[in-house]
């Protein structure tokens, strides 16, 4: 199977090729700009190896995306190029619309082309998987969770971007046939995340001695998913998931804000002690605005037909993840001392 993920060189995509080369028989294509949230390093072990292939370039370069799809000649695309982080779409929205619309769409059309000239065996088993976020379905209250059938009410730059591009994948379904998938996930954690998202952020402070801020008084609720279990649950999807359907992938682990960073104190006492007790770093900042108070997902159609479910507790997934941010210094390090240094971002000045 041949396989052409897009961002595959950031955090979830770079998980999803890890999990596909672990498979026999399959080469997988990155088709990825390198933007501040790609490291170079996060790949850097399949280079050269033949099984493994390498765009540096845009989802929204249409006559790129057309040359590779010619030359690499992909049995499923999984589409997980985009601006990913709220507070950054908050200051600057434009890039956000440019390559979450604009560049699915440019996606979208070369797959369409491609496909229609497919032999009619492959373009049946041809699979185009938009991966896209729970953020599209708005806020929830104390009670009830997401499901596939949830109307749509994005409430953010990012997620009203990611609510257009999903949109785009099922109407280029149903209108021109082209076989696509939709999947929503929570919010993700673990190894080679960009440290502007909370996990990374507060693991890192908390290693650094810095304040470890937490949004008003931190009892916004999210529902946290090991980024493995979840690329697991793409490649399901890439090769059993149903076209024209949509998926949901949580992790079952709800947690409020301020509880998710007490819990990564604790690990970070128990494997950075000379720093302990890192609670005392915590701090309550301005809210962000218009923050969504809970997220919730029930996975429940992506476990009765395709069998997925998370394997991994909160508790063994922020082991790991403390773990391996310890462990791995160097990685970080290069982009504290690059392009983001820890700092606020999303306050709408």
């Amino acid at each position: 199977m041949r396989v052409m993920v897009t961002g595959g060189a950031g955090f979830i995509g770079s998980a999803v090729v890890r999990a596909l080369l672990a498979r026999s028989g399959v080469t997988v294509c990155v088709y990825d700009c390198m933007t501040y949230a790609a490291h170079p390093e996060t790949l850097a072990q399949y280079r050269g190896t033949g099984n493994f292939l390498f765009y540096q370039r845009s989802i929204c370069d249409a006559a790129g995306v057309k040359a590779a799809l010619a030359e690499f000649q992909p049995d499923a695309i999984l589409n997980l190029a985009a601006e990913s982080h709220v507070d950054r779409s908050i200051d600057r929205p434009a890039p956000f619309i440019d390559t979450n619309v604009v560049g699915t769409q440019t996606m979208l059309d070369a797959a369409l082309a491609y496909w229609k000239a497919l032999s009619p065996p492959r373009a049946r088993d041809f699979r185009f998987v938009q991966v896209s976020t729970d953020e599209v379905y708005g806020s929830l209250g104390e009670t009830g969770s997401f499901s596939e059938s949830t109307p749509y009410a994005p409430r953010s730059p990012y997620s009203a971007s990611k609510a257009a591009a999903d949109h785009l994948a099922h109407a280029w379904h149903h209108t021109y046939g082209l076989p696509t998938i939709v999947t929503n996930c929570s919010n993700n954690y673990g190894p080679y995340q960009f440290p502007e998202k909370l996990v990374p952020l507060m693991i890192l402070r908390g290693l650094l001695g810095q304040p470890m801020p937490v949004y008003g008084k931190g009892h916004n609720v999210r529902d946290w998913l090991y980024v493995d279990d979840h690329a697991e649950a793409l490649c399901l999807v890439a090769t059993h998931g149903k076209p024209g359907e949509t998926y949901l992938i949580g992790g079952e682990c709800e947690r409020r804000n301020v509880d998710l960073v007490r819990a990564i104190t604790a690990e970070l006492d128990a494997r950075a002690p000379q720093g302990a007790p890192h609670s005392r770093l915590i701090s309550f900042v301005d809210d962000r605005p218009g923050h969504d108070f809970r997220y919730a997902i029930d996975s429940s159609k992506l476990k009765r037909e395709l069998g997925w479910s998370a394997k991994t507790s909160l508790t063994d997934g922020l082991r790991q993840t403390v773990a391996w941010y310890i462990d791995n210094k160097s990685w970080w390090e290069t982009i504290l001392a690059d392009n983001y240094r820890l700092e606020r971002l999303g306050i709408a000045t």
